[in-house]
């Protein structure tokens, strides 16, 4: 992707900013389809979605690259199985366990991985000046998550639904240390399209033994709605978007702009759901943009 060299520079945070906004979105959207919609179902809806809207741009670049696919396949399931197969899929399930206070809370852990996965495979440094402004944000996110009231922290009750939310940060950071190792032969459209079609794949076993206990029934417009932005958004613009995001500016500091994520939760939650905002908001954006300005100076 060949961008105006004014923003060159700094096109891979600003790709990394813009799936993080998209995805904040999808939060937003998810959280009222939990009691409407079976949660691998909504995955195998979502990533149908995203296939299906892909396919006619990338089908000429799959063909053309069959050759560069087929070996390369041995990088593609992985990274399929992870990004798609897996990683959202947990996330719908543990909703459905769990608290939006815990998940958002482990969340945190997910750009945590991400930097140490990237020292230990990719030799990025980790830095006194990244650790501090990791937990600058971090704290920011905490702030944002209790309302500024710590003392939840004493409170919080784990469960089964806690465990699946922290392994699926872990498989998002290993998605994303892979997504570096990308074949170079390999265009953005091809890539991104055997990626949907390989998860897809893996998805269906799972969603078919979903509905032996789970039937599928016809889901209210508002869900297709909700569906088609989580397909078209969520998957098919957010993944583009974090795959250049992570070529560009490397796997470490595009997961440091992914703690803006609560504060684009927040800032959606005002807009769309009326939520307040109070003070809390304010101060812990500005130790969330501070740690991700601080974590990624050189």
């Amino acid at each position: 992707m060949n961008l105006p060299p004014q923003l060159a520079r700094y096109g891979g945070y600003l790709f990394a900013l813009m799936a993080t906004v998209i995805w904040s979105g999808n939060f937003i959207v998810a959280r009222g389809l939990s009691s409407e919609i079976a949660p691998v179902t909504l995955a195998f809806c979502r990533w149908t979605t995203a296939t299906v809207v892909l396919l006619p741009f990338a089908f000429a670049a799959l063909y053309r690259q069959r050759t560069e696919l087929l070996s390369s396949l041995r990088h593609l399931v992985p990274t399929a199985f992870m990004g798609v197969t897996v990683f959202n899929t947990l996330i719908y399930i543990a909703g459905h366990k769990t608290t939006a206070l815990n998940l958002s809370l482990i969340a945190i852990f997910s750009p945590v991985f991400i930097i140490v996965l990237a020292h230990i495979f990719l030799n990025d440094r980790i830095t006194v000046t990244r650790l501090c402004g990791v937990v600058l944000s971090v704290l920011g996110v905490v702030m944002l998550t209790t309302r500024g009231d710590l003392g939840l922290l004493l409170e919080l009750q784990f469960n089964e639904g806690d465990l699946l939310m922290l392994f699926a940060t872990l498989i998002f950071a290993i998605y994303t240390i892979l997504v570096r190792r990308k074949p170079i032969a390999l265009l953005p459209t091809a890539y991104l399209g055997a990626n949907f079609i390989l998860g897809w794949i893996m998805l269906l076993p799972w969603v078919l033994w979903e509905w032996t206990y789970a039937p599928p029934v016809m889901p209210a417009p508002h869900v297709l709605g909700s569906i088609l932005y989580i397909g078209v958004g969520a998957s098919l613009l957010a993944y583009l978007f974090w795959n250049y995001a992570i070529a560009s500016i490397g796997p470490a500091k595009a997961g440091i702009v992914y703690y803006s994520l609560p504060l684009f939760c927040g800032i959606e939650a005002w807009l769309i759901l009326g939520e307040a905002i109070t003070w809390v908001h304010g101060l812990s954006g500005f130790l969330i943009v501070c740690g991700i300005f601080i974590a990624n100076r050189q």
